[in-house]
C-alpha cells in the first residue's frame, strides 16, 4: 500500500514543478485538522503520504512570499488569519472525489478560495498614503486601434466585445455538470466549463469564484496544466479577463511559466495574442515578453501593420523597449508608415513615448508628417498621445502645433483634465506660447477642479508659470488649482516632487500660497523628498527656500538649514560652472567684458542668486560710470552659501550680503548732509529689502528700500538733490541667457528666467539681459561690434 502511495505521489509530482515554487511554506495545522473528514483507511493513506513528503503534499499558499507591503511590517501567521479567513491550505489524497475524500463546508470553501486568490488581501490593505480616488472626468478607450482591422481579432482581445450573460440558472447547470464528471474530466472539459463560466454576467462574478465547482476546476489545471493545448490555454486565459481573475492569483503564475515553456513552440501571433492577454489582466510578464522580442528578428519579413502596431503596443505597457529592438523597428514602421490609420498612428506614439524609445529625427519628422496629415480624423486620445511624443523627442513640428491652435480651442470642452493638462506641458515642456491654446485650457480647468489628480494640478501650474500666463489674464486659473492642491494634499506625501513642481509654477507669476510652503519646508515634508530614490529633489527644495527668501521677508515659517543650503550651493557651481563655461556665448561675453572694462579684476563670474542654478557677470560701477573692481570677497559668497542664509535656525530673517541696509551713513548720503548731526531712527523702523513688484521697476524706490516714515520725510525735504541716491556703487548682473531660456519665436523669457530678473532686482542688482538674439549673431562679428553693443547694453543702465 505504501509502496503505491509513493509512486501516485512521484507521478503527481512530475506536473507540480511551478506549484512546489508558488506556495513556499508549511500549511496551518489548525486548517489541516479542520479539511480532513476521512475514513480510518484514508487516514492510513495520509500517514503514509506524510512520511514521503517531509510531512505531507500540501498546498501552501504565503501572501508575504510574493509582494511586500511598502511602509507596513509583514504580518505574523495569526495576524494574516485575522486579515483574511484563511492564509494557507493542503490538500492530501484523491483529487476530485469529494464526496469520498473530505465534505467542505461553506466556510471552508471560502477558506479554499482564499488560499488559491492572492487578489483578496491585495484588494483588502490600504496603500500607504490612501487618498479618495479620482473619478475620471472622460472615459477614453485606449484600445481603440484595434477596432481599425479585423486582423487584430486573432492577435488582441477586444475588451469591447464581452460574451453575452447566462442567468444564474445556467451557471449552477454548470457546476453541478462539474461535480459529475469530475474524476474523469479531460482538459478540454475543464477548458470548455471555464469558457462556459466565463459568460455569467460582471454582478455575479465573484460568486462564481468562490463556487466550490470553479476551485475544482482551479486543482484540475493546476496539476495537468501540461496537458493541455495551446488552444485550450489561451480560452482559459482570455475566460480569466471576462472572471477579473486578480493579477496576482496563484494560478496565473503556473500559466505564465507554462507558456514559458512552451514559448519556443508558438507562433509570432500566438506570441501576440499572449502577451495581449496577459495585459487585459493586468499582470506584468517581463521574462515571457523577452521570448516575444526575440523572435520580432525572425520574422521580420512577415510582420505587417496589424503585428507591428500590437508589438509596439505592448512594448509601451511594458514600459521596455530592447535596444536591439529599436532599428528593426524603425524600419518596419517607416515602410508600413503610408498604411497607418489616424488610430494607429496615436498608438504608436504612445507607446514610443512609455517605451522611452527614440527613432531617429529623420524617422520623427515622418511620423509626425503622417499624424498631422490626418489630425482631424484624431480622436482626442490620439491626439494627446502624439503631443507626448513630441514632448519625449522634444522636437517642435511647427505645422502639428499650428493645427493645435485650432483643434485645441475645439476640443478642449471634451478632452478631460489629463488631455488638457498633457496640452499644457507639451507647450511648455517645447516653449510653445500660444495664447488660443493657453486660454482654451485655462477655460476649462476650473470646472474640472474635482478630477484633477495631483499630478495634473502640480503640472497645469507648471506649465502656465513658465509660458508666462498672468494670473489677471484668467482669473479662476490659478485659485481653483491652488485650492486642488489643498484638497490632495496627502498625496504629496507618495509624490512629493509634485507639490515643489506646482509652488514654483506659483512663484514664477509671482504667487505665494504661505501655507503650502510652509508644507514644502517643514522638516517632515523635507526628510520625505529627501528619501525619493526616483528624483533628487533637493534642487528644488533648495529653489524654493531660495524664493522664499528674497520674495517674502516677512516669512516666519520653516526653512532649509545653513548646512543643507551649503551643500547644494556647492554641488550647483560644481555642476554648472563646467557647462556654461564651455557655451561660445558666455566665454565671448566674458572676454570682451573684461576688455571694456579693464581687466579681469572688473568682472566676477558667479551665481549671484545660487538658487536659480545659474551664473552671471557681476559689474560694479561708480555713480559716474567709472568700473569699480569687485572685491574677491563675491567669489568667496558663491561658493559659500552660508552668507545666503538666514542668521540662526530660530531667526528667520534674511542676511544678504548684497542687501541694502539702512545704515548712519546711508541715511547721511540721502540726506546730502554728511556734517549734519544723523536723526535717530527707532530700531522697528531698520530694515532690510522689501518686495518691490515686477511693474514698479521704473519707481524711484526701485532699489528695495522699505520708506519707513522717518525716512520718506528726510527724502522729501526741499534740500535733496536727486544726485545724492546716485552716491553709491551700482550694481550689475549681466545676464547671457540662451535660446532655450525663451518662448520659442519669441523675445518672451520662460517662467524661471523671468523670475530671475525679477529677484535680482530684489537684491539691489540692475539687471542687463545679453538678449540671445541680439547677441548671438555678434559672435561671428569683429570685436569693435561686440565692444560697441556691450558698451551700449553696460553705461546705459545709469540713464535708466
Amino acid at each position: 500500500m505504501a509502496a503505491c502511495v509513493r509512486c501516485c505521489l512521484r507521478a503527481r509530482l512530475r506536473y507540480l514543478p511551478g506549484l512546489r515554487k508558488g506556495f513556499a511554506h508549511s500549511a496551518n495545522d489548525k486548517l489541516d485538522n479542520e479539511m480532513l473528514d476521512e475514513q480510518d483507511r484514508m487516514a492510513e493513506d495520509s500517514q503514509l503520504l506524510d512520511a514521503s513528503f517531509h510531512g505531507g503534499y500540501k498546498l501552501h499558499y504565503k501572501p508575504s512570499s510574493y509582494h511586500s507591503s511598502v511602509g507596513k511590517p509583514a504580518l505574523s501567521s495569526r495576524q494574516s488569519v485575522k486579515a483574511t479567513p484563511a492564509s494557507s491550505v493542503w490538500q492530501r489524497s484523491n483529487r476530485y472525489r469529494e464526496k469520498s475524500s473530505r465534505h467542505l463546508s461553506s466556510s471552508k470553501k471560502t477558506l479554499l478560495n482564499c488560499a488559491f486568490n492572492k487578489g483578496y488581501e491585495l484588494k483588502n490593505t490600504q496603500p500607504p498614503h490612501h487618498t479618495t480616488p479620482v473619478l475620471p472626468d472622460v472615459k477614453v478607450d485606449t484600445r481603440a486601434f484595434i477596432k481599425c482591422r479585423p486582423e487584430y481579432s486573432t492577435i488582441t482581445l477586444d475588451l469591447t466585445q464581452r460574451p453575452p450573460p447566462i442567468n444564474w440558472e445556467h451557471v449552477v447547470h454548470i457546476l453541478q455538470r462539474v461535480s459529475d464528471v469530475e474524476g474523469s474530466m479531460k482538459p478540454s472539459d475543464v477548458s470548455r466549463f471555464i469558457v462556459d463560466l466565463s459568460h455569467v454576467h460582471t454582478d455575479n462574478v465573484s460568486l462564481v469564484k468562490s463556487e466550490q465547482g470553479f476551485l475544482t476546476l482551479l486543482r484540475y489545471m493546476v496539476e495537468n496544466l501540461q496537458l493541455f493545448s495551446l488552444t485550450e490555454l489561451f480560452d482559459v486565459l482570455r475566460s480569466f479577463v471576462w472572471l477579473e481573475m486578480p493579477h496576482g492569483h496563484t494560478v496565473l503564475q503556473l500559466f505564465e511559466d507554462e507558456l514559458i515553456r512552451r514559448a519556443d513552440e508558438m507562433r509570432f501571433d500566438q506570441l501576440l495574442l499572449a502577451a495581449d492577454l496577459w495585459r487585459c489582466i493586468g499582470r506584468k510578464v517581463p521574462q515571457f515578453l523577452k521570448h516575444l522580442y526575440g523572435l520580432v528578428h525572425l520574422d521580420l519579413g512577415q510582420v505587417e501593420v496589424p503585428e507591428l502596431v500590437q508589438l509596439l503596443y505592448i512594448i509601451g505597457e511594458g514600459r521596455y523597449c530592447p535596444k536591439v529592438l529599436v532599428q528593426p523597428i524603425e524600419q518596419l514602421l517607416m515602410r508600413q508608415l503610408h498604411h497607418l490609420q489616424p488610430e494607429e498612428v496615436g498608438t504608436l506614439c504612445l507607446a514610443l513615448f512609455k517605451s522611452q524609445t527614440s527613432l531617429s529625427e529623420a524617422a520623427s519628422i515622418r511620423l509626425f508628417d503622417k499624424a498631422h496629415s490626418h489630425v482631424e480624423d484624431m480622436s482626442d486620445f490620439a491626439i494627446v498621445n502624439v503631443l507626448k511624443y513630441l514632448r519625449f523627442a522634444y522636437f517642435l513640428h511647427r505645422a502639428w502645433m499650428e493645427a493645435m491652435t485650432y483643434e485645441v480651442p475645439r476640443r478642449a470642452g471634451r478632452m478631460g483634465v489629463s488631455g488638457l493638462m498633457h496640452v499644457a506641458l507639451t507647450c511648455s515642456s517645447l516653449h510653445y506660447r500660444n495664447d488660443r491654446i493657453l486660454a482654451a485650457v485655462a477655460e476649462e480647468i476650473p470646472s474640472l477642479v474635482p478630477h484633477c489628480r495631483s499630478k495634473d494640478s502640480c503640472k497645469l501650474l507648471w506649465s502656465f508659470g513658465s509660458l508666462g500666463l498672468l494670473p489677471v489674464q484668467s482669473p479662476n486659473l490659478y485659485p481653483s488649482l491652488t485650492g486642488a492642491l489643498r484638497i490632495r494634499k496627502a498625496e504629496f506625501q507618495r509624490y512629493p516632487e509634485h507639490l515643489l513642481t506646482g509652488l514654483l509654477g506659483l512663484a514664477f507669476v509671482s504667487l505665494f500660497p504661505e501655507d503650502l510652503i510652509a508644507l514644502a519646508l517643514s522638516p517632515d515634508f523635507v526628510n520625505i523628498a529627501l528619501k525619493s530614490t526616483k528624483l533628487d529633489l533637493r534642487k528644488d527644495l533648495f529653489s524654493l527656500d531660495g524664493v522664499v527668501a528674497l520674495e517674502l521677508p516677512h516669512w516666519t515659517g520653516p526653512r532649509l538649514s545653513r548646512e543643507f543650503r551649503q551643500e547644494v550651493a556647492e554641488k550647483l557651481w560644481n555642476d554648472v560652472l563646467p557647462e556654461i563655461s564651455q557655451k561660445p556665448e558666455v566665454k565671448c561675453a566674458e572676454t570682451t567684458l573684461q576688455e571694456l572694462l579693464g581687466g579681469e579684476e572688473f568682472v566676477c563670474k558667479r551665481m549671484i542668486l545660487p538658487h536659480m542654478r545659474s551664473i552671471d557677470f557681476e559689474v560694479h560701477l561708480d555713480p559716474s560710470g567709472k568700473p569699480i573692481p569687485v572685491s574677491t570677497e563675491y567669489q568667496t559668497a558663491t561658493i559659500s552659501p552660508q552668507n545666503y542664509s538666514s542668521k540662526s535656525a530660530s531667526n528667520h530673517s534674511w542676511e544678504r550680503i548684497n542687501s541694502v541696509g539702512v545704515t548712519d551713513e546711508l541715511i547721511a548720503l540721502l540726506a546730502n548732509s554728511r556734517n549734519a548731526p544723523i536723526p535717530t531712527i527707532p530700531p522697528s523702523e531698520v530694515t532690510t529689502l522689501s518686495i518691490v513688484e515686477p511693474d514698479e521697476s521704473e519707481k524711484l524706490f526701485n532699489t528695495g528700500l522699505n520708506p519707513t516714515a522717518t525716512i520718506t520725510e528726510m527724502l522729501t525735504k526741499p534740500n535733496i538733490q536727486k544726485s545724492s541716491l546716485q552716491d553709491s556703487v551700482v550694481k550689475l548682473a549681466i545676464q547671457v541667457p540662451s535660446r532655450n531660456n525663451y518662448c520659442y519665436n519669441s523675445k518672451q523669457l520662460l517662467g524661471l528666467h523671468a523670475m530671475k530678473m525679477r529677484q535680482l532686482k530684489l537684491a539691489g542688482y540692475r539687471v542687463v539681459e545679453l538678449c540671445y538674439h541680439e547677441w548671438s549673431p555678434l559672435l561671428r562679428k569683429s570685436m569693435s561690434k561686440k565692444m560697441e553693443y556691450l558698451h551700449f547694453k553696460v553705461f546705459n543702465t545709469l540713464d535708466s
